[in-house]
């Protein structure tokens, strides 16, 4: 099963990507890094759409550290969606080894592309 997590501290951006993305891949959800973190070792997601900024321990970035330095993981498609839309932030993203860097308010339609795109 081609598992897609979604990462945000805010809910109404996870039910609309879920919503957008449900028909086509397994859901799962998370609202905070370490949850994310858990997420990724029981489902290897293909794929992580994963919020900068969020409350607690581990924020995105964190997480992608996570998943790029670990040899089980480091595959594992990373799209970064966050409110930072200065090019240093984008930069650091991409330094770090994030595959697609989307800014809110972005278009889920956009995010459906580039997954299909990528997961071919």
């Amino acid at each position: 099963m081609n598992y897609i997590l979604i990462v945000d501290d805010h809910a109404d951006i996870r039910r609309l990507l879920s919503i957008t993305l449900g028909k086509q891949y397994e859901i799962v959800e998370a609202d905070n890094g370490t949850a994310a973190l858990y997420a990724i070792r029981k489902y290897h997601p293909v794929a992580v759409l994963l919020d900068v900024m969020m409350p607690g321990e581990i924020d995105g970035l964190q997480v992608l550290d996570a998943v790029k330095s670990n040899v089980k993981t480091k595959d594992i498609l990373v799209a970064m969606l966050t409110a930072r839309g200065q090019q240093a932030d984008r930069d650091e993203a991409n330094r770090r080894g994030a595959d697609a860097y989307f800014i809110k308010p972005f278009s889920p339609l956009q995010v459906v592309t580039w997954l299909r795109e990528r997961l071919k």
